[in-house]
């Protein structure tokens, strides 16, 4: 079992940057493949950026393409999400989550662990 913590959210202007930051715990052996989805308000979710389990390989959204940054830190056991330029329609609940595939996924459904969310509001 595998639980998740994210961390990092916040208002910030149009324009701005933050770093979100997903802790994880429990027995685990820290290689699953890890991913950051949104929900807006009123939206259904939606996929952000994945990383394999090493972090050589990853893979976005075209929202986010130049914008957003995806990382790990193994040691840590922390993925973290850097997000510049934000934007307006960026505001939503962030979402870190693990899957048990070894490969990159985009789907909430191929996802096993999530975390409780992280809300980002981005101001105009």
């Amino acid at each position: 079992q595998v639980q998740l913590v994210e961390s990092g959210g916040g208002l910030v202007q149009s324009g701005g940057s933050l770093r979100l930051s997903c802790a994880a715990s429990g027995r685990t052996s820290w290689t699953y493949t890890m991913g950051w989805f949104r929900r807006a308000p009123g939206k259904e979710r939606e996929f952000v950026q994945a990383i394999n389990w090493n972090g050589d390989s990853t893979y976005y959204a075209d929202s986010v393409k130049g914008r957003f940054t995806i990382s790990r830190d193994n040691a840590k056991r922390t993925l973290y999400l850097q997000m510049n330029s934000l934007k307006p329609e960026d505001t939503a609940v962030y979402y870190c989550a693990a899957s048990n595939l070894a490969r990159l996924a985009d789907h909430g459904d191929e996802y096993d662990y999530w975390g409780q969310g992280t809300q980002v509001t981005v101001s105009s």
